[in-house]
């Protein structure tokens, strides 16, 4: 029997949450090793006295004192960048889980790779902004990398085993967000507290947000040309309000392999723990006859600028996919302070992809560079 101890890099968020899920219905599959929470430490203690890893994380060292004192047991308690690095890195765990939103996963996920550990990733920006290095590091090492995020797990599942010469299309389904039928000129009234509402996922706000903007589509593009080692014109996107079917491969002679499930997290990250092997497990089954229809439309382009950046970004390689997820981050925050207005998170992003120059074939410094000029272009 298959079994994982998994170190957790953001176990306090909703995606630690559905992961913990899983280690509580497959304790046999899945034991948790390394935790890190960020800044909440009250969650992180709570997970860690149930599951009684190895060792924590969090982000101020100003706490680390206050963990030690309230854990039940004996366990290491880091902090920081340097914290997540020793809990990629434990001799311990066998598989990393990165579940941190933005560019913080990335040292942690080389690391990871570097020791010998498969990783289950969710966070989308360790691939966009460094996906050749990444996908070269696995190789190296022969680690696995396994897709969490719904979307990508469902390419992954539909494509194992096939010939990647048979594929015509990968095809990302896209609940649309809350605006995918608001006129154009009323996106410039959307708040904040507007675009944090999604229709069919609960999600952090970076998401939730990315989400409104289909920016959160956009990464996935090219998060799926890294792992799947396919060229941007063959990933398509269609919006599938019901977010049930959560990615579909077109063949060559026409068919079309699609993964349905429930949307919760769960599923994929069990299968991430559990591949090559499927178990009963938390996930709740698939009611057909009550769901009666499934709807699907195509993506306002011109209204959704996102897409078309993505394809940019990733036909262009090199920096470009990492300016391009800088960029959008901190435009993002911005939106979210109230400092800008909702269309201009893409105005800025363009912005930024037509002045950072390009370096086509990048060092790791080089990508660290063009991420940070991306921010200061856009805080600017």
């Amino acid at each position: 029997m298959n079994s994982r101890n998994v170190s957790i890099l953001g176990g306090t968020g909703s995606i630690g949450s559905s992961a913990a899920e899983v280690a509580r219905a497959l304790p046999d599959r899945m034991k948790i090793v390394g935790l890190s929470g960020n800044n909440n430490n009250e969650r992180l203690l709570e997970l860690a006295n149930e599951f009684q890893p190895h060792a924590i994380s969090t982000k101020e060292e100003a706490t680390t004192a206050l963990l030690k004192k309230n854990f039940k047991k004996s366990c290491s308690v880091f902090h920081g960048a340097e914290g997540l690095l020793k809990l990629s890195t434990m001799p311990e765990a066998d598989m990393v889980l990165i579940a941190i939103s933005g560019t913080a996963g990335l040292k942690p996920a080389l690391a990871a790779l570097e020791a010998g550990k498969d990783l289950a990733v969710a966070s989308k920006e360790i691939l966009v902004m460094a996906g050749q290095q990444v996908m070269s590091a696995a190789r190296k090492q022969r680690c696995r990398i396994l897709p969490i995020d719904s979307e990508h797990s469902a390419l992954f599942q539909c494509l194992e085993g096939r010939d990647p010469t048979t594929v015509r299309r990968l095809i990302l389904t896209c609940s649309g967000g809350p605006f995918r039928n608001t006129p154009t000129e009323e996106l410039w009234n959307v708040t904040p507290e507007m675009a944090l509402r999604h229709p069919t996922w609960k999600m952090g706000k970076k998401n939730t947000l990315d989400s409104a903007t289909l920016f959160n589509k956009a990464l996935e593009m090219i998060e799926a040309m890294w792992l799947f080692d396919m060229p941007m014109e063959k990933i398509d996107v269609i919006i599938h309000p019901e977010s049930i079917i959560h990615s579909m491969v077109e063949f060559v002679d026409g068919s079309i392999l699609a993964q349905l499930s429930q949307n919760n997290m769960m599923l994929p990250i069990q299968y991430a723990v559990t591949y090559p092997d499927r178990v009963p497990g938390p996930a709740s089954y698939l009611d057909l006859a009550r769901l009666a229809a499934l709807h699907f439309e195509k993506p306002r382009h011109d209204v959704f600028p996102a897409l078309r950046l993505a394809h940019e970004a990733g036909t262009q390689g090199g920096t470009m996919p990492a300016v391009l997820n800088a960029a959008n981050e901190v435009a993002v925050a911005l939106f979210l302070e109230g400092k800008i207005r909702f269309p201009q998170i893409w105005e800025l992003v363009e912005k930024a992809m037509n002045t950072i120059p390009l370096v086509k074939d990048p060092s790791l410094d080089e990508i660290l560079i063009a991420d940070e000029a991306a921010r200061r272009l856009v805080s600017r």
